[in-house]
């Protein structure tokens, strides 16, 4: 726009000046300067009126030209490009596989290729491999590859398409340089389908060569794929994978009759045995009573079968992991099933970010930091993992780092649930009635809301508001929340009733209690022989390992 302005400026700035010489605009329209009066006051207005006029033109181009200097040639990525020069050159996103079906419900087929071509690649030794989440939110981007790298720390982009037209399958696949969008490898596959996960190890051997990198010393192997080879278990798996992780109790349950197919097509499919048991805890959340333990009972059996099958597998244990943590509330157990799974998969983000979330669970929360900050590097625009970092922050005090990483998990996505909810902790922290209100209000997720606006007013310094907050919140959340009704009166300082939900909360092992570490206001009653009772029944150390103690942890 700036270049065209400009041509068409120098283009026609000579005729602007022959037609000023000749006309003049009077009241009556536009008359020849020769038919007019000789008149020197008319012929000064005229004069500064075309001083005017040249002197907008070339502030308009003046503007347009630093403004194509300064915004739209970064658009180009010149200072991208810059900021690339830092990051490792054995690096690679892959982003979204285009559906080329014509079909929108085939998304879930190409996202699940992708999916597994980044899992394929995070086997290469020396190769770093942004993960999903992070590169999937470049789905149809139109910006320029040097942005997209500089945002993933990344030299490297793979791209591509999907086509599946009855039993061929047509990929494309380009990996180009990020500083420049040139081509470093590319290559197009047309195959039967049944031969998918041929083309998907030849795509990683092919990204390897490319790199200069090494294979870790075996074939690429992913555990996603079924062992009997069945193109229909996998893609029974794909779909109900994709369906499941809408998160709703109607997505579970229609996730997991595609994962029970998959299953029902290849018994010895241990992979979905492990996202079937995922999935059971998930949908037993949203239950009551015995249709919950029923599905924690489903679940607990599907973690058990996985490990059968693939002890070796970095999935299977943190399935099992998942289990003892949530279920069985055995923390110490499931750190150390969170440790094998990192060790079999030591460059695998998800397995980082798990061990990470254990250890803030009992209470080493600067370890957890660490580790957070790790997983961040291969996957950066994750605004889950800047929640909890934030988590651990709170608890080791240093409340200004934690408020930056929540207004980085904002930034990412502006509705993620329960980041003002946390913000809302933080305001707690600091007595701010104000701030607690005001974050409350923007809580969108329902249930956080609600805790959050309790939280809010259990310090707006008018004991009846309190009051009746605690009362409203009890009334309708008491028997599936003791938990939180605990947090509430530890936020009130009122220790005979935090350890009388908490016993309750013990009773109907409230799933919330693997959160205790991570509470800044119970943990005020860390030295009452209660809290070391109940730390002993969760096999914790009623004394976490974190460092300081978290603000306002002192017994009043």
């Amino acid at each position: 726009a700036a270049r065209w302005f400009l041509v068409a400026a120098a283009i026609g700035f000579p005729f602007w000046l022959v037609f000023a010489w000749v006309f003049e605009l009077t009241s009556h329209g536009l008359v020849r300067e020769d038919e007019l009066p000789p008149d020197p006051a008319r012929v000064h207005s005229t004069a500064r009126r075309m001083d005017f006029a040249i002197i907008a033109v070339l502030a308009i181009a003046v503007v347009l030209l630093l403004t194509n200097t300064f915004v739209w040639r970064k658009g180009a990525g010149l200072d991208d490009a810059a900021d690339l020069s830092k990051v490792p050159p054995k690096s690679v996103a892959v982003l979204p596989l285009s559906n080329e079906s014509g079909d929108p419900r085939q998304d879930y087929f190409s996202d699940g290729l992708s999916e597994e071509l980044i899992s394929d690649l995070t086997q290469i030794n020396g190769l770093k491999v942004v993960g999903k989440t992070s590169s999937f939110r470049f789905r149809k981007s139109n910006e320029a590859p040097a942005q997209i790298g500089a945002a993933l720390g990344v030299a490297n982009l793979i791209e591509g398409s999907v086509r599946q037209s009855g039993q061929r399958l047509r990929v494309v696949i380009d990996m180009v340089r990020a500083r420049d969008g040139a081509s470093v490898w590319s290559h197009t596959f047309d195959r039967d389908l049944k031969d998918v996960f041929a083309i998907q190890s030849e795509i990683g051997a092919a990204v390897a060569n490319a790199l200069k990198v090494k294979l870790l010393g075996k074939p690429i192997v992913s555990e996603e794929r079924p062992p009997s080879g069945s193109v229909v278990a996998y893609r029974a798996m794909l779909q109900g994978r994709a369906i499941a992780r809408q998160g709703t109790q109607d997505a579970y349950r229609q996730g997991i009759a595609l994962l029970e197919r998959a299953i029902g097509l290849d018994p010895r499919y241990a992979y979905v045995y492990g996202l079937l048991s995922n999935y059971w805890i998930n949908l037993g959340s949203t239950l009551t009573g015995p249709a919950q333990q029923q599905a924690f009972a489903k679940a607990r059996a599907a973690a058990n079968r996985e490990f059968e099958l693939a002890p070796n597998s970095a999935s299977a244990h943190l399935d099992r992991a998942y289990v003892l943590s949530v279920l069985d509330l055995d923390q110490m157990a499931a750190l150390a099933e969170y440790k094998q799974a990192l060790a079999l998969a030591p460059a695998d983000e998800t397995s980082m970010a798990f061990l990470a979330l254990q250890l803030g669970t009992v209470g080493r929360w600067q370890d957890s930091a660490d580790l957070y900050k790790r997983a961040l590097v291969d996957d950066p625009l994750r605004p889950d993992w800047y929640a909890i970092l934030a988590d651990d922050l709170i608890m080791l005090g240093r409340l200004d780092e934690a408020e930056k990483a929540l207004r980085t998990a904002l930034g990412l996505q502006a509705d993620f649930p329960g980041l003002h909810q946390e913000r809302v902790v933080i305001d707690v922290l600091r007595n701010d009635f104000a701030a607690a209100r005001r974050d409350a209000a923007l809580e969108t997720a329902p249930d956080y809301k609600t805790w959050a606006t309790a939280m809010a007013m259990q310090i707006s310094g008018d004991p009846s508001r309190a009051d009746s907050a605690l009362r409203q919140y009890q009334s309708r959340n008491a028997s599936s929340q003791p938990y939180v009704v605990a947090s509430l009166y530890a936020i009130r300082r009122e220790p005979d009733k935090v350890f009388e939900w908490l016993d309750r909360a013990w009773k109907q092992h409230d799933t919330s209690l693997a959160i205790l570490f991570f509470d800044p206001f119970i943990l005020r009653y860390r030295d009452d022989p209660r809290f070391a009772a109940l730390s002993a029944e969760l096999g914790l150390s009623s004394r976490p390992a974190g460092g300081k103690a978290p603000p306002g942890a002192s017994q009043p």
